[in-house]
């Protein structure tokens, strides 16, 4: 394929591969400890930072990291209060993200041209400080899984007895949280602020099909989550559609066949070990 040959190209084929082991980390801890709801909060919360980057001609990316930072921080904070319930926070930060980037976006007064790839997201837009974001953020969460593997995995699974093992539990959620907003922030140009939270999720899901090990989750989440971005680009490229939305959409449609695919094999085996 003369595609291939395209530095572009190139680009969104190193980025797919970061960003799924960069989402293969993060999104097992997030199906893991139920966050999805948290981390959607995050995702549109962070288009605050967008708004607030074009606005004041800084660095979009930057901007919104800092401020899905400020938001993740932020709900955590409110979540462990007795006096605010955890889902008036999530909307709280939501709502106020959407509302800040909406405003600084219509006050802008020159064009945006790249505001449509940070909403539905662009792979094929991804630069060499993207990609070097996305290396580092693998390079420092493949460390802080060495060497806090056990404690992450008791956190996520159970807080409560983490914290009955004197586990620093509070220190461990704000840095995971944290992790998580970088995570989101770094795949932003790949799926958007719409659909960032698919790529932690679909494939921790589709892995849980097979698995319940933690550790074999988020391999096999890493290598599901590139299978579909390769695919999407594939289908994006020669279709002529959003590479964002193809990288969600194919990814969907391999979870569905193989949940399936799952389910038939079991009532199969049902059938042949029920007595006749």
């Amino acid at each position: 394929m003369n595609i291939l040959h395209y530095t572009f190209f190139q680009n969104a084929l190193l980025g797919s591969l970061l960003a799924s082991i960069v989402c293969g980390f993060i999104g097992t801890y997030i199906v893991t400890r139920r966050l999805v709801f948290i981390s959607g909060g995050i995702t549109h919360a962070s288009f605050g930072g967008i708004g607030l980057g074009v606005f004041l001609c800084f660095n979009p990316i930057l901007s919104a990291m800092l401020f899905a930072i400020f938001s993740a921080c932020g709900i955590q904070w409110m979540s462990n209060r007795s006096d605010a319930r955890e889902d008036s926070a999530i909307a709280l930060f939501w709502t106020f993200g959407m509302s800040v980037g909406i405003i600084c976006c219509f006050l802008t007064p020159r064009f945006m041209p790249d505001l449509p790839s940070f909403l539905f997201g662009n792979i094929l837009t991804i630069s060499h400080g993207d990609l070097l974001l996305l290396a580092v953020l693998s390079l420092l969460l493949l460390a802080i899984f060495t060497l806090l593997f056990r404690p992450i995995l008791s956190v996520a699974f159970d807080a409560c007895f983490a914290r009955s093992q004197k586990l620093p539990v509070s220190a461990i959620e704000y840095m995971m949280m944290i992790l998580i907003a970088m995570t989101i922030v770094s795949t932003l140009r790949m799926v958007g602020v719409v659909l960032a939270i698919s790529l932690l999720t679909i494939p921790q899901m589709t892995a849980n099909l097979f698995t319940y090990s933690y550790k074999r989750i988020i391999a096999y989440s890493i290598l599901l989550g590139w299978v579909d971005c390769l695919l999407g680009l594939t289908f994006g490229y020669m279709l002529n559609i959003p590479s964002g939305a193809a990288i969600i959409f194919v990814s969907i449609i391999i979870y569905a066949l193989l949940k399936a695919i799952k389910v038939l094999i079991f009532k199969f085996n049902q059938r042949e070990v029920s007595p006749s």
